[in-house]
């Protein structure tokens, strides 16, 4: 299931641009705390560092991601998540938009 809105959230209003536009987000909180951001990544191939642990779930496109230390390239589309470990890192691979809610844990 593809989570379509997010309701009572405080919203960082200025984006967080990386990969010189490649990738856009913008982060929020919810009222019990819990951080989240909301964005896009343009078609590219990137590697993201974690500082916190994540779940990236997928809300529209598609992507290919590879966690560090393995050679495998999954894929993940609508509704479908995957998590990376906290001070890690991740490569994705991009052929149309993706657009994505990344959890913090």
């Amino acid at each position: 299931m593809t989570t379509d809105t997010i309701a009572n959230v405080t919203l960082t209003t200025k984006a967080n641009v990386y990969f010189e536009g490649k990738c856009v987000s913008h982060g929020f909180a919810l009222p019990d705390g819990t951080k989240k951001s909301v964005g896009v990544v343009l078609p590219a191939e990137l590697t993201f560092n974690t500082g916190a642990a994540e779940i990236m779930e997928c809300v529209a496109g598609a992507c290919e991601y590879r966690l560090a230390g393995s050679n495998e390239w999954k894929q993940s589309g609508p509704g479908e998540r995957f998590s990376i470990p906290a001070n890690s890192s991740f490569d994705i691979r991009v052929t149309e938009a993706y657009h994505y809610i990344c959890h913090f844990a």
